[in-house]
């Protein structure tokens, strides 16, 4: 389990944000030690206690994650809880256990109360997080999970970067010259004059400039440089008395920032459109989950009310047996009245533990419904699509602006060098 823990105030910022609605589902487990039983009571009783001392930072709250996809028991947590609690030395103070499940996923909140009330000072904490770090790996290895990366070797945790010179290259090597031929192609062939012939070239990401020897180039957004006669395969002269009537051209560089500027307006258009394919598909995603959830609650409550009733019942059963009256002094006197008891606690306890498994069952259940439902959400190909072309479009934006601020920069220099 990953163990998260911190020192803290705040008693009903606390209870609030542990009982938000934002959960499929919230389980007040345990509320121990306290005078109260309900969660905020017993946060302020804690507070109250610190009146008393100069700790400001009086509960400790620690969150116990488990891997999403194992199937976790509560007698797994509270096993996990009970060495934690050893390890940082709170043996014995009130706490108290919430569970959380969310996106099919089940973990736990302890808090509990620092100040220690018979010396009126609160329990020192130290070198928790070394602590907790070595009790989450000793889960891991207990329970036989694949412990995550980060805990055998944190090189491990630092993500793949790609230099802007890698990305350039690609692109470039990804160009094929025969497509390349055709947009220009096509674009002459679709236009009668140089500015109709300009405009096919700018819808297709190029930009018109003036070369060398007066000649006429095309740009591209990543500041490749196109002779316009050799992809026509045309004289140079032919071009030329095309575009006699255009004196305006920009100069390379010039036209290296606006082609690299229309691209970004047409990519940022298309981001636009993917972000509200995938805000659509995200709605419907939280309506199914929300009527799942209902759902959920509902049968949750149900079971819990089915346990109350039977554990009711079962307790006047087990209570039945003992007899009343002068046939009850007997049974004492024969200690028929203690074997009775020895056997209403074990089947009591044998009751506790059958809606313990029960309830577990469902919340596995529970949890296995909505991985389901987030796995089909991940599995919406278009929705998946237009995730990675949107995270795709986003970097070539910002390789875009890199490269027009550094041609911007190149053009100050040019300056301030006359």
């Amino acid at each position: 389990m990953i163990l998260v823990g911190n020192q803290r105030g705040g008693a009903r910022d606390l209870a609030n944000h542990l009982t938000k609605d934002e959960n499929d589902h919230v389980i007040i487990h345990e509320i121990k030690g306290f005078a109260s039983d309900d969660l905020h009571s017993a946060f302020k009783e804690a507070e109250a206690m610190s009146k008393g001392t100069r700790c400001r930072q009086y509960l400790f709250s620690l969150s116990f994650n488990p891997p999403g996809e194992e199937n976790v028991s509560t007698e797994d947590f509270e096993n996990a809880i009970d060495k934690a609690e050893k390890s940082l030395g709170l043996t014995d103070q009130p706490r108290a256990i919430v569970f959380h499940e969310k996106e099919g996923r089940r973990h736990a909140h302890v808090v509990w109360n620092r100040i220690d009330l018979g010396e009126m000072k609160a329990v020192q904490l130290s070198h928790s997080k070394r602590k907790l770090n070595a009790l989450s790996k000793e889960l891991y290895l207990e329970h036989g999970w694949r412990m995550p990366a980060g805990y055998i070797n944190s090189a491990l945790r630092d993500p793949l970067n790609f230099t802007l010179e890698e990305w350039q290259q690609a692109k470039r090597n990804g160009q094929d010259p025969r497509i390349l031929k055709q947009a220009f192609q096509d674009a002459w062939a679709t236009s009668d004059t140089a500015a109709g012939f300009k405009h096919a070239l700018a819808e297709r990401g190029y930009v018109l400039a003036t070369g060398d020897r007066r000649g006429v180039v095309a740009v591209d957004r990543f500041g490749e440089v196109y002779s316009i006669p050799r992809q026509l395969g045309l004289k140079t002269k032919q071009v030329r008395e095309r575009f006699a009537s255009i004196q305006d051209l920009p100069s390379v560089e010039n036209a290296k920032m606006e082609a690299s500027k229309l691209v970004q307006n047409k990519l940022t258009g298309f981001v636009l459109e993917l972000e509200a394919t995938a805000r659509a598909a995200k709605e419907r995603y939280q309506e199914e989950k929300k009527a799942l959830v209902t759902k959920q609650r509902a049968e949750r409550r149900a079971l819990l009310e089915q346990h109350a009733i039977r554990q009711a019942d079962e307790t006047l059963m087990r209570q039945s047996r003992f007899r009343h009256g002068l046939k009850g002094v007997w049974d004492v006197l024969t200690g028929e009245h203690f074997r009775i008891a020895r056997q209403n606690k074990l089947e009591f306890e044998k009751a506790l533990q059958r809606d313990r498994d029960e309830l577990d069952s469902q919340i596995e259940r529970h949890k296995q419904d909505r991985r389901s439902l987030l796995q089909d959400i991940k599995r919406d190909t278009n929705l998946q699509k237009a995730k990675t072309d949107r995270q795709n479009l986003l970097d070539e934006i910002a390789e875009i602006s890199k490269q027009r601020e550094h041609g911007r920069k190149k053009d100050r220099g040019r300056g301030l060098s006359l």
